[in-house]
């Protein structure tokens, strides 16, 4: 872990947060929905939380990669406007599990399968509201050195290890053993 990079907005209740907020490890990616590493990297972080069940929250933060990735803005908002009615793991989940099928018009349909009302789903998706959350969120990635994705820290230290299982479970309990009591 580079113990210079922090995590420069802290976890806050504004977060999209899996597991207890005292938990006392907390994970955060940057992430972008598009992204072959991301992919790569949802279910090592599904087998991370499921290993450390309650001692982990996870944060997902959005940093779209457009210049490389066509889709990830498209695919940010529509989890921003699902989170909108309270499920946003549930598109983030889709969208990374079906990350091979990611195109615009197949949005539409993945609202109506996880539950949306679909023309409220369509009215955020254009909204401002989505876009500023979007945008918050990727320069307080900027702001914490975030030039990639997935870019994981952990406790609020950047990872700079390899996002593979047993990398980044070694460096979550090495946190929680440096963890102050």
């Amino acid at each position: 872990m580079d113990k210079s990079a922090t995590l420069t907005q802290p976890v806050s209740a504004q977060d999209h947060a899996e597991g207890p907020a005292d938990a006392p490890l907390t994970l955060v990616e940057y992430g972008d929905y598009q992204c072959p590493y991301c992919g790569a990297a949802y279910p090592v972080v599904k087998r991370l939380q499921k290993t450390l069940g309650k001692k982990l929250r996870f944060v997902f933060r959005n940093f779209p990669l457009t210049q490389a990735h066509p889709y990830a803005l498209t695919a940010a908002q529509a989890a921003e406007a699902a989170a909108l009615q309270g499920k946003f793991w549930e598109m983030h989940d889709l969208l990374f599990e079906e990350q091979a099928l990611l195109k615009p018009e197949i949005i539409h349909s993945w609202g109506k399968r996880i539950g949306l009302d679909l023309k409220q789903f369509e009215d955020d998706i254009k909204e401002s509201v989505v876009e500023k959350r979007i945008k918050e969120d990727r320069q307080s990635g900027i702001r914490s050195g975030v030039n990639g994705t997935p870019t994981f820290f952990i406790n609020g230290k950047r990872y700079d290890g390899p996002p593979d299982y047993n990398s980044l479970l070694a460096a979550l309990e090495l946190a929680s053993e440096l963890r102050p009591v």
